[in-house]
């Protein structure tokens, strides 16, 4: 076998290990994600949903951001702080070489999840509104999912802006975060 057919052998057997993984992250991180607005949402009122809400909204923003931070950033600024012993200099490599990975698990795993959370969580606003007028008005269906759709798509685009421009300083950031968790080391 030619070495170019075992090569695309290797990615191909690595990109379907890959894909199952995501795919296990996606269940549990789903369930777990799930789970949590359930147990916050059970017998809450008005404001402990909206913070909910708001909660995954921003937990999708954040994790958009660093998605297209590491799919941005220039790897060389890593490559000196980790010579001079930086902390999250190699943390930041290690990321950076993988950035189609961590911007899947980031924009497309997490931000998905909380996507999906946030619209059950609408429905759980939406029909508490709809106990407290007594009415089934479709109206109040439309205008919470159109604001939320607008803070979702206006927070992702401010934060997709400010990850292109500052993608150095957010990666650094997020380096340093897995460094002191004991993280991807």
């Amino acid at each position: 076998m030619r070495d170019k057919d075992k090569n695309k052998k290797k990615n191909s057997g690595s990109s379907n290990h890959w894909v199952l993984h995501v795919f296990l992250m996606s269940v549990v991180l789903s369930a777990v994600l799930s789970f949590l607005s359930s147990v916050a949402l059970t017998g809450a009122g008005y404001v402990v949903a909206i913070l909910v809400l708001l909660f995954f909204i921003a937990l999708g923003i954040l994790f958009d951001i660093i998605g297209v931070a590491v799919t941005a950033a220039d790897v060389r600024p890593f490559h000196s702080m980790a010579a001079h012993k930086e902390k999250g200099g190699k943390e930041a490599i290690r990321l950076l070489n993988n950035a189609s990975r961590v911007s899947s698990f980031c924009n497309d795993v997490v931000g998905d999840i909380c996507g999906i959370v946030s619209g059950s969580t609408a429905a759980v606003i939406i029909t508490q509104l709809q106990r407290s007028f007594s009415t089934t008005s479709v109206l109040i269906s439309i205008g919470v999912t159109a604001l939320i759709s607008g803070l979702t798509i206006g927070g992702k685009a401010l934060g997709k802006s400010i990850a292109i421009k500052d993608s150095t300083n957010v990666v650094h950031r997020v380096a340093r975060l897995l460094r002191a968790l004991h993280i991807y080391r």
